[in-house]
C-alpha cells in the first residue's frame, strides 16, 4: 500500500523530526506511524491534515484529492 504521509514527508522536503516536532510527538513515535508499526489514530490524523493543510481522507487515500472539505 501507498504511505501518503511519507509522500506528503518527502514532497515537502522535510525531515520525520520536523514533522514530529511540529505535531507534538517525538520523532521514533512519527517513524512507526509512518512505517505502520502503530496505528494512525484520530488525533495524530487531524494534526497531519492540518500541517499539511490536506483533507484526512486525503491521507487515508481514499481520495486523490487533496483539497479540504468546506
Amino acid at each position: 500500500m501507498r504511505n501518503r504521509i511519507k509522500d506528503l514527508r518527502e514532497d515537502h522536503d522535510l525531515t520525520q523530526q520536523k514533522v514530529a516536532d511540529a505535531i507534538g510527538i517525538t520523532q521514533r513515535k512519527y517513524s512507526y506511524i509512518e512505517t505502520g508499526t502503530q496505528p494512525l489514530v484520530d488525533e495524530i490524523l487531524v494534526k497531519l491534515a492540518d500541517f499539511y493543510n490536506v483533507s484526512t481522507d486525503y491521507i487515508l487515500l481514499r481520495t486523490g484529492n487533496p483539497k479540504r472539505y468546506k
